[in-house]
Parts: C-alpha cells; sequence; structure tokens
C-alpha cells in the first residue's frame, strides 16, 4: 500500500475541514418538507381564491341591481355594494400575490397576473357603468313623461273640448272644432313619440324623432295662434288655459329630451350587457384555473382521492 506523505495530508486536511464547514451549513440551513405545513398552505392560497370568487360575484351583482334599479337612492345604495365588494377583492388579491411571491409555483404567479390584468379593465368598466347608473336619467325621463307631461296635455285638451262644447251654436262652430282638434292631435302626436326617444340609443335616430316634434308642434302652435285670431274667442278663458298648459307642456318636453339626450341608463345597461360580460369572464376563468392549478400542486407525502394501489 502507498501511504500518503506528510506534504499530500497536510494538502488534504484543509479540504476536509472545508467540507466539513459546508456539511454543518448546509444541516443548518436544510429544513425537511413538511407535508402539514405545505397543505395548509395550500389550503389558504384556494381558499383566498374562493373568496375572490365570491367578492367578483358579489359585485357583479350590486353592480346590476345598481343599472336596473329606479330610484336614486337604490342605484347609489346597489352601487356602494359594488364598490365595497370589489374594493374587499383587491385586498383579497394583493394578499395572494404576496402569498405566491413567498410560496407559488411560476404557472400560479402567470395566472394571478393574468387575473390582475382582466381586474383592471374590469374596474374600469365598473367605474363607467356605475357613475352613469346612479344618475337615472332615462327613468328620470319617463317619469316626467308619463307623469307631469301627460297631465299637462289632459289639462290643455280638456280645455280645448271645453272651446269646442261653448261654440256649438257659433257661425265659427266648424273652424273652432277643426284648429282645436288639430292642435290636440298634434299634442298627442308629440306624447307618443317622447318614450321612443328616451328608450333610443342612437343619437342619429333620436335627431330624426326630434325633428318629427317639432314638426307636430309648428303644427299646435299655429292652430292655437289661429284659434286666437278669431274675434269671437278673444278673451276665452279655455283659449287662454289651452295656451298655457301647452307652454308648461313644452318647457317638461325639454327636461325630457335633455334627460333622454343623456341616457345614462340605457349606456350603463348597454356596457353591462357587453363590456363588462366580457371582462368578467375573463376575470371567472383566471380564477377557476388559478384555483384548479393550486388544487393540483403536488406535495411530497400526501395523496389525494384512493390510494394508488387498493387491497
Amino acid at each position: 500500500m502507498i501511504k500518503p506523505g506528510t506534504k499530500a495530508i497536510l494538502w488534504m486536511i484543509p479540504g476536509a475541514a472545508l467540507m466539513l464547514v459546508f456539511v454543518l451549513v448546509a444541516a443548518h440551513f436544510y429544513k425537511p418538507e413538511n407535508p402539514a405545513e405545505k397543505l395548509a398552505f395550500k389550503t389558504r392560497r384556494a381558499d383566498l381564491v374562493g373568496r375572490m370568487q365570491l367578492a367578483l360575484a358579489s359585485a357583479s351583482e350590486a353592480e346590476k341591481s345598481a343599472v336596473l334599479a329606479i330610484t336614486d337612492e337604490e342605484s347609489q345604495r346597489f352601487a356602494d355594494q359594488a364598490r365595497a365588494a370589489t374594493g374587499q377583492l383587491e385586498r383579497e388579491r394583493l394578499e395572494l400575490e404576496d402569498l405566491l411571491k413567498a410560496g407559488g409555483t411560476q404557472g400560479e404567479k402567470d395566472l394571478l397576473a393574468q387575473f390582475s390584468k382582466a381586474f383592471t379593465e374590469l374596474q374600469r368598466i365598473d367605474k363607467e357603468v356605475l357613475s352613469l347608473a346612479v344618475k337615472n336619467t332615462n327613468v328620470k325621463a319617463y317619469s316626467l313623461a308619463f307623469g307631469p307631461a301627460a297631465d299637462t296635455i289632459k289639462e290643455m285638451n280638456e280645455a280645448l273640448s271645453s272651446l269646442v262644447a261653448a261654440h256649438t251654436d257659433s257661425p265659427e262652430a266648424k273652424k273652432v272644432m277643426i284648429l282645436a282638434f288639430g292642435a290636440e292631435t298634434s299634442a298627442l302626436r308629440i306624447q307618443t313619440l317622447l318614450p321612443p326617444h328616451i328608450a333610443e340609443e342612437s343619437d342619429q335616430k333620436m335627431d330624426a324623432l326630434e325633428s318629427q316634434m317639432d314638426k307636430e308642434d309648428r303644427q299646435v302652435r299655429k292652430d292655437l295662434d289661429g284659434l286666437a285670431a278669431l274675434p269671437e274667442l278673444s278673451g276665452s278663458n279655455d283659449l287662454a288655459t289651452a295656451r298655457s298648459r301647452y307652454a308648461k307642456y313644452t318647457k317638461i318636453k325639454t327636461q325630457i329630451l335633455a334627460l333622454s339626450r343623456e341616457n345614462t341608463n340605457v349606456r350603463s345597461l348597454t356596457i353591462s350587457l357587453n363590456q363588462k360580460r366580457k371582462a368578467m369572464l375573463l376575470c371567472q376563468e383566471a380564477l377557476s384555473a388559478l384555483k384548479q392549478a393550486i388544487l393540483e400542486e403536488p406535495i411530497k407525502g400526501v395523496t389525494y382521492g384512493s390510494p394508488p394501489h387498493p387491497r
């Protein structure tokens, strides 16, 4: 046997010492994998994703309720609920982001990034939808059209009918009747054009409806002026009432058209059914995929379902 010389032994001692130090350091920092801890960490992440899915659904439900609500108070209440659920979802997203940095896989991080991108777009859409929904301009326009506007037209027509009845034996009876009924008919045509205008989404079609209204308005004024020009109707209270009611109606109609033009309920519903729905689907798909990836993440020493070799 060849025995190492003293010089060779002296060279081997530092190497052995270095190896011993390396082993000690590795032993100090090495922590054996604890299946229970890994399982708890997985459960925590999966549970957090589940809470995010619930918050997403709650925010979506509240947003739709805000869009469909018929009063400002209801719309505002549901809008506040939607914003609160979205805020909760954002806090949970940040918490999950920290957890994945600590121990998630790259695939899980990529899926969370995919969700975050879709969620940012969803928040932008929600901000627009909710700001529109709480204004309820179309609802207010309908309320005016079927309330004060309809009542005012009714009062105008009642005054004109009374005017015709009071002059049935007059030499100008036929002329009074034609002018009065002409004013009534054109005013009613304007009234029937208001609901389609309120429901319309296209500015071009609203322009066309307003053009028809202007035509009928000119006819109403022409007929009322024709009645006022008849000497025997000079000082008629019924005619004065009809003219004042139509002037009031015109002011109400102007308010209705302005509210209708804002179109907040129609616009918010359109955005909710189109842009919001698409962004929502992307968020849901990303969260579902992320949860599945977390649940499928293997843990050494832990099996799921039936044993691989059942007896």
